[in-house]
């Protein structure tokens, strides 16, 4: 069983750092230039920027170059490309739910924060690497703790308003 919670763990390792980045990236321009939906709000909000974008998805590609070097499976940085691509899709998604329902900035949704960019990550990932059923289900049962334990240490840092 540890096995597998260390199989999970890496494999999703490069959705994990891309997803925690953008709060030391962000700041700047927001993806959605400040433009509002046709509700009125603002599509994803101030608090997703292109630098936070950016950054993440370095960071997580960065991430699966370390692990390539340490592998030599030269699948892994085109997966840590696309796990990073769909956790910041995946937050997006989120932002842009949460603003749909007048949920303000920082307001929690359980499970969709701690899941939507799982679940999306692991799709953009189905094209190179399908993870087994057992993998998926360790993942969605540990990724709302890790996620809860980094928000925490975020905050405690100060890169969070909030510690969820």
């Amino acid at each position: 069983m540890l096995s597998l919670v260390g199989e999970a763990l890496w494999f999703i390792l490069p959705a994990y750092f891309a997803n925690a980045s953008p709060v030391i990236f962000g700041g700047g321009r927001p993806i959605d230039g400040g433009r509002k939906f046709r509700d009125g709000r603002p599509i994803f909000g101030p608090g997703k920027t292109v630098r936070g974008f950016l950054g993440g998805l370095s960071v997580g590609t960065i991430i699966g170059g370390f692990q390539t070097l340490t592998t030599n499976d030269l699948e892994l940085l085109p997966l840590a490309f696309l796990l990073s691509l769909g956790a910041l899709c995946g937050d997006l998604f989120g932002s842009f739910v949460k603003r749909r329902l007048g949920f303000e900035r920082g307001r929690p949704f359980p499970l969709l924060d701690q899941l939507g960019f799982l679940l999306f990550a692991v799709i953009f990932a189905l094209p190179l690497r399908v993870p087994s059923l057992s993998i998926f289900i360790i993942l969605l049962v540990i990724t709302p703790i890790i996620h809860l334990l980094a928000n925490c240490f975020a905050y405690s840092l100060g890169l969070k308003k909030e510690p969820y």
